[in-house]
């Protein structure tokens, strides 16, 4: 028989999600981890991460995963594959929704992260994670000395392109409009730099490649309807990210991008949830990043649950 009662509920099984629940085990909470397809989130389709400490050789993201999965487990954390379905937050009980049942827990930290938004070009789907990423912080040293595209114009792609050319040869920073989005200075940088080619009217129509990986992008004017092949070994695609919080039907505040607003403690604007990693307003999004918010939010919530015990 499945509980339906417990002290904290995490919502996300990814690194956040897993770090969280490692944190509240030790803190001797009954915790449950709901994730809605298999632990690990977006750091399943990173194929390889080089600047998480610990790892020298560096690691792919699955076995990153299968280690926080293997060490929540060891300290007794019970994973559930589900998804919330809406959640009743307002009381000091909170009550999420589940596919089958609904569950009581005394505090919740939600960390369902992002999704990048896709473009569904032909070709993203085949190549995403093999030539594709979203991500240059975490990527651009394996594309050293290459050519490869970045897609977008606001300030993400821009920096993110700029970050690119300490890496590679050449970036062609691909924007469907005539002037970039991204803050004065950045522009500026971006169109001082040598190495950036920006591609003004065009979008993505197509990534091409084989087993091997990504071979070269095809691109359209978005004025003449001018079809144009380029050769890259590797296309970032940066035309935002979504926050996976469409479940939370206003019961917590939001920014204008939609990601949950915390404070330095993790806590949102309802006592007792908690936002950690992608999911929450912050500057950057890391796995680095999202275990220290969830260390952070997993104390809090301990702190919580004790002091409700208190009354």
């Amino acid at each position: 028989m499945k509980h339906t009662e417990y002290d904290l509920v995490i919502i996300g099984g990814g690194p956040a999600g897993l770090t969280a629940s490692i944190y509240a085990a030790r803190a001797r909470l009954n915790t449950l981890v709901l994730e809605k397809s298999a632990p690990g989130g977006q750091i399943l389709v990173t194929d390889w991460i080089e600047n998480y400490p610990g790892f020298p050789e560096g690691l792919s993201g699955a076995d990153l995963v299968m280690k926080m999965t293997d060490q929540a487990k060891r300290f007794g954390v019970e994973i559930e594959t589900s998804q919330v379905k809406s959640m009743d937050v307002a009381e000091s009980v909170k009550k999420l929704v589940l596919n089958d049942r609904t569950i009581t827990c005394k505090a919740v930290i939600i960390a369902t992260g992002a999704s990048p938004r896709k473009l569904g070009v032909p070709g993203e789907a085949e190549f995403y994670g093999k030539g594709i990423s979203t991500c240059a912080t975490c990527d651009a040293p394996f594309f050293k000395n290459s050519v490869v595209a970045a897609i977008g114009g606001g300030d993400t792609a821009v920096q993110e392109s700029i970050f690119l050319t300490r890496f590679v040869d050449k970036v062609y920073l691909i924007h469907r409009r005539d002037q970039l989005r991204a803050t004065r200075i950045l522009q500026e940088r971006a169109l001082e730099n040598d190495k950036i080619e920006v591609v003004w009217d065009s979008v993505l129509s197509s990534v091409n490649g084989s087993v091997s990986g990504v071979e070269s992008i095809t691109i359209e004017n978005v004025k003449t309807g001018e079809q144009l092949g380029i050769a890259v070994e590797g296309c970032f695609v940066w035309v935002g990210i979504t926050p996976n919080t469409s479940f939370l039907n206003d019961a917590i505040q939001v920014d204008q991008g939609g990601f949950i607003v915390v404070n330095a403690k993790m806590e949102t604007s309802v006592p007792g949830i908690y936002a950690a990693g992608d999911v929450r307003n912050t500057p950057l999004r890391q796995v680095a990043t999202a275990v220290g918010d969830s260390a952070i939010a997993a104390f809090e919530a301990a702190n919580y649950i004790e002091m409700l015990e208190d009354h």
